[in-house]
Parts: structure tokens; C-alpha cells; sequence
């Protein structure tokens, strides 16, 4: 599926990829096509599209081998499928397949209502900082969000932006209010101020308080500005479990 076959595209076909986002309404937003959730008018739209296939397109061909590595390491050391699968809600809410390199045990789904009363966040979120159901390899990629670059090919292929909130799951978004649900406003990212702010250290509250801070003031050198910050954040692993 990850391959560098995307480096071969011609430059001249990369325009035919981007989609932006649906027009705005004459007062800025635009009805979403699911769960009645306004979406955001993005004056920048075509331009942050451009910014995702480029950067998607040649990240994968550079990590590529990387890519290959992590495939074998997860397939060798512990038991299921190289790649883990997820509805997640995306844009207005619409739900498409989220992939990640598989980081827990084959039983991870099923396992999380055991665990429930272990959580250590608050909100409708799950989050533990020694989740028994990650593997050894799933630790490291973990740590440094290596795990999320397969989430690069849902950037090609229009699912996610670069820069943008985080994709919650369904069963998430059925607890949310309408504020935040505010945060399905634009296309879910591969990173946002949650990332570079501390990510799983991050409070719910205050991860949506980020999340609407992002969409308030988003710009095109805004979006290249966090993914800049997002190198160091990942390196030294900041908040990172």
C-alpha cells in the first residue's frame, strides 16, 4: 500500500489530485454533509492541499525504506496484521479509515472496556501511560510517532490535512457537545498545537481549547510553522506515551 511508487507521479498530474475543501456559504460556512456540524471556510484551501500532496508524496518516497523496516519489525515480533485499521471521524464528521502501523497486541480493541477503569485522562478519551496491550515495538514507534506515518497516505489521499486537529473515533464524538464538536469543523492533521503542546500530557479541555485556538487562527504559514515545530516535538518524544 506505502510505497514509493507516489514519487513517480509527474508534477503535472498533482494538480489533478487536490480537491479543497466544499465552498463556503455566502456568510462563510457551509453546511456539513453529516452530523449538522458547520464546517470552516478555509481561504487558503487550494494552496494547503498543494502543501499536503507535495509533502505527502515525497515524505513516503523518502521514508520508504523506513517504512519496510517498521513493516517487518511489527510483522516478526508479535502476532496480527502490519497495519491497524480505524473508523475515525473526520471533516463534518464523515467517517473514513484511519491507517496507523499496529502498535498493540491483536486483541487491543477488544480489550480496552477491561481496561476503562484504568484510564488516566479525563473526557471521553482513552489514555494510559503503560497500556499492557503495547507491544515492545509499538513502545518505540509510539514514543516517536513513528506508528502514524502510514497516516500520510490518508493525507494523499484526501482524508486528512497535514496540519489540523487530531481524528477522534465515533464513540468519542457521540460524548462530545456541540463545542466540541467544533473541532470537526476542518479536515483532522497529522499534527497540531496538541502535538507540539504535549500531546497525551494535554488535558482534555485544553486540547479542544488548542484545537479551536488552530481553527480561529489558521493560515498558510501558520500550518508551516507547526510542521516545523512538530520535527523536535517528535525527536525528543514530548509527552509522548
Amino acid at each position: 500500500m506505502l510505497t514509493a511508487r507516489s514519487a513517480d507521479l509527474p508534477l503535472s498530474s498533482l494538480s489533478s489530485a487536490i480537491a479543497v475543501q466544499e465552498p463556503p456559504s455566502a456568510s462563510g460556512r457551509a453546511a456539513a454533509p453529516c452530523a449538522g456540524i458547520p464546517l470552516k471556510a478555509v481561504p487558503y484551501a487550494r494552496a494547503k492541499r498543494v502543501l499536503d500532496v507535495v509533502v505527502s508524496v515525497v515524505l513516503l518516497a523518502l521514508s520508504s525504506p523506513l517504512l519496510l523496516v517498521i513493516a517487518a519489525l511489527v510483522k516478526r515480533t508479535s502476532r496480527g496484521p502490519v497495519f491497524f485499521r480505524q473508523t475515525r471521524a473526520g471533516l463534518g464528521g464523515r467517517h473514513f479509515t484511519l491507517y496507523k502501523f499496529r502498535s498493540m497486541c491483536a486483541e487491543a480493541e477488544s480489550l480496552r472496556a477491561s481496561l476503562q477503569h484504568l484510564n488516566e485522562v479525563s473526557g471521553p478519551i482513552f489514555k494510559m501511560k503503560r497500556d499492557p496491550r503495547v507491544t515492545r515495538v509499538g513502545a518505540v514507534l509510539r514514543k516517536f510517532s513513528l506508528d502514524e506515518l502510514p497516516q500520510l497516505w490518508n493525507v494523499l489521499r484526501g482524508d486528512m490535512s497535514l496540519v489540523g486537529p487530531r481524528p477522534p473515533v465515533p464513540w468519542e464524538v457521540e460524548q462530545y457537545g456541540a463545542w466540541e464538536k467544533g473541532r470537526l469543523a476542518v479536515k483532522p492533521g497529522l499534527t497540531c498545537l496538541w502535538q507540539v503542546g504535549g500531546r497525551s500530557n494535554v488535558g482534555f479541555e485544553h486540547w479542544m481549547e488548542l484545537d479551536h485556538a488552530y481553527i480561529d487562527t489558521m493560515t498558510f504559514w501558520g500550518d508551516v510553522k507547526l510542521l516545523l515545530q512538530t520535527v523536535p516535538a517528535v525527536i525528543f518524544a514530548r509527552g509522548a506515551h
